[in-house]
C-alpha cells in the first residue's frame, strides 16, 4: 500500500510546538505508525520524534523541550519506507541552504529514478522514504535561495506532495501541480497555520483562509509575509475522490468541499441506484455514518446504530501489518444484538478492499441476528491501486479486480450487494467531476507510472544497494 500522511505547520505562533502537537491529533486518523514534531526558536531546532499514536509519544516534558514560534510536524503510515524510526517524519538536515526540516503527505512517482542520479553522484541517504530526495536536491541545487532551490526540485519531482518546511526563520508549504493530496491555509493570532485538514485548524482555534493551490509554493517569513509562487509545469487539477470516500474527517473541508455533505450525497445516490426492501439501514462506523444517513434520508427506511466501535482501537484500513489488521477487526466494533436481531438490515460502509474484513463484518452481524444483510458500498468497486499517496495494495490483492461483484457478494456472504457507481460518485462533489482523480476505480492515471505495483521505492533502493555491494 502507499503512504497516508497528515502534517502541520505554524508560523509565529506561540508554543508552536504545543499547536503542533494538537495538530497532529485531529490529523490522528491520517496515520497511526508514528510521528514527529520539529520546532525552531530563532536559534537552534528541536526534534522529537517517535513510533505510535501522538497521545503515545508526547507528554508536558516533551513538548517543554519544543521551543520556539514555529514548528512543523508529521503523522504517518509507511508506504515508500519501512516501519523503522530513520523513516519518521520530519526529515531534518542541515542543508547547503541551512538547517532545513520537511514533512510530505503524497507518494512520488519518480523518486527512484532521482534517487539513482543521487547516489551517482555520491549523496548519502539516511532513511527509505522518498520524501528524502526533496531535501538532497534542495540541498545540492545551485541556485542561491532557498525558494528557487525548491521551485528547482520541485519543477523534476512528479506524483502527488504537499509539504511544509521548515528553516531558519521561515515556513514553506507546496502543493503539486495535479492537487492530489489536501493542503490548506489558516490564521491563527498574527500567525500562520497550514495543514492537511480543516479539522485541525478548527482545534486549535484557528482561521480558515484557503487551500494551498496545485502547484503553489507558499513562501512564509515575518519579513515580506505571504508570498505565493506558482510551479512551472501545468496542469490540470486531480483531486483524490478517495479523500472524501474515506480518509478525511467527516467534519473537515477538503478541496472546498464538506466531507460530510459529499458522503451524505454518496448515500442518497446509492440508495437510488440500489434500493432494496429493508427494517433498518445502519454504517459500518465511523467513515460510513455520513453515507448511511444519506441512504436512510433517500430511502426513508430508518438509520439505526447497529454497531459499537471502540475508539481506542486503531484504523485496521491503514495498519502495516495483516496480523494485526485481524486483531483490529475482531476487537474493533461490536453488533448491537437488539437492533440487529430478526432485521432486514441495509449496512453502508465506504469500500472493499481485500474484502477480509468485509467479510467478518457481514459474519458478525449475521451472528447478531440479522435475518438479511445487504451490503451498500459508497464507492465503486476498487479495481487499481493508487500510486499517489493512498494505502491501497497491488492490483492481485484487490478483490475486484478478480472477482465479479456477484462473486464478491458470494465471498463477503451479504445478500445483495450494490456499489456506487463511479458517475454517481463524481457527481456527488459540488465542483467539476472532471477536476477528480479516480485512478483507483478506473484506471486512469493522470501521471505516467513506471513498473506499476511492481516495486516499491524502498524494495528497488535495496536492490540497487545490493548490486553495488557485490550481494
Amino acid at each position: 500500500m502507499r503512504e497516508e500522511c497528515g502534517v502541520f505547520g505554524a508560523f509565529n505562533c506561540d508554543d508552536a510546538g504545543k499547536l503542533c502537537y494538537l495538530g497532529l491529533y485531529a490529523l490522528q486518523h491520517r496515520g497511526q505508525e508514528s510521528a514527529g514534531i520539529v520546532s525552531f526558536d530563532g536559534k537552534n531546532m528541536y526534534v522529537v520524534k517517535d513510533m505510535g499514536l501522538v497521545s503515545d509519544i508526547y507528554n508536558s516534558e516533551k513538548l517543554s523541550y519544543l521551543k520556539g514560534n514555529t514548528a512543523i510536524g508529521h503523522v504517518r503510515y509507511s508506504t515508500t519506507g519501512s516501519s523503522n524510526i530513520n523513516n519518521i517524519q520530519p526529515l531534518y538536515s542541515r542543508t547547503s541552504k541551512g538547517k532545513i526540516a520537511i514533512a510530505h503527505n503524497g507518494n512520488l512517482t519518480n523518486a527512484y529514478d532521482l534517487y539513482k542520479t543521487l547516489i551517482s553522484e555520491g549523496a548519502l541517504f539516511q532513511s527509505t522514504v522518498d520524501s528524502e530526495v526533496i531535501l538532497h536536491m534542495v540541498s545540492r541545487s545551485r541556485k542561491l535561495s532557498v525558494i528557487d532551490a525548491m521551485k528547482e526540485t520541485l519543477a523534476n519531482i512528479q506524483g502527488a506532495y504537499s509539504l511544509v518546511v521548515l528553516g531558519k526563520e521561515y515556513l514553506m508549504a507546496a502543493r503539486d501541480p495535479h492537487g492530489f493530496r489536501p493542503l490548506v491555509l489558516g490564521k491563527l493570532g498574527d500567525g500562520f497555520i497550514v495543514c492537511s485538514e480543516t479539522c485541525a485548524l478548527d482545534l486549535i482555534g484557528a482561521e480558515y483562509i484557503r487551500d494551498i493551490e496545485p502547484g503553489e509554493i507558499l513562501f512564509i517569513d515575518k519579513t515580506a509575509g505571504l508570498k505565493s509562487y506558482q510551479n512551472t509545469v501545468k496542469t490540470k487539477p486531480s483531486f483524490c475522490v478517495f479523500e472524501h470516500v474515506y480518509f478525511s474527517r467527516p467534519d473537515s473541508l477538503v478541496f472546498g468541499e464538506s466531507v460530510h455533505n459529499v458522503r451524505k450525497e454518496f448515500g442518497k445516490r446509492l440508495a437510488r441506484e440500489y434500493p432494496v426492501d429493508a427494517d433498518i439501514v445502519m454504517s459500518i462506523p465511523d467513515s460510513g455514518n455520513s453515507a448511511a444517513l444519506g441512504y436512510a434520508e433517500e430511502s426513508e427506511i430508518p438509520f439505526e446504530f447497529g454497531m459499537t466501535r471502540n475508539h481506542y482501537v486503531g484504523r485496521t484500513f491503514i495498519q502495516p501489518s495483516q496480523q494485526i489488521r485481524d486483531l483490529g477487526v475482531k476487537i474493533k466494533l461490536n453488533p448491537i444484538k437488539s437492533v440487529l436481531d430478526g432485521k432486514r438490515v441495509v449496512v453502508v460502509d465506504d469500500s472493499i478492499v481485500r474484502g477480509t474484513t468485509c467479510k467478518r463484518r457481514v459474519q458478525a452481524i449475521r451472528k447478531a441476528g440479522a435475518r438479511e444483510v445487504h451490503l451498500r458500498i459508497s464507492s465503486p468497486p476498487v479495481n487499481y491501486p493508487c500510486h499517489f499517496g493512498i494505502d491501497t495494495p497491488k492490483r492481485e490483492q484487490l478483490i475486484a479486480a478478480s472477482k465479479s461483484i456477484d462473486e464478491i457478494r458470494e465471498f463477503v456472504g451479504a445478500d445483495t450487494l450494490g456499489y456506487l457507481s463511479i458517475d454517481g460518485m463524481l457527481e456527488s462533489v459540488s465542483c467539476k467531476a472532471s477536476l477528480y482523480c479516480a485512478a483507483c476505480f478506473n484506471g486512469k492515471y493522470p501521471v505516467k507510472v513506471k513498473n506499476k505495483g511492481k516495486y516499491s521505492f524502498e524494495s528497488r533502493k535495496i536492490k540497487l544497494y545490493a548490486q553495488k555491494n557485490g550481494h
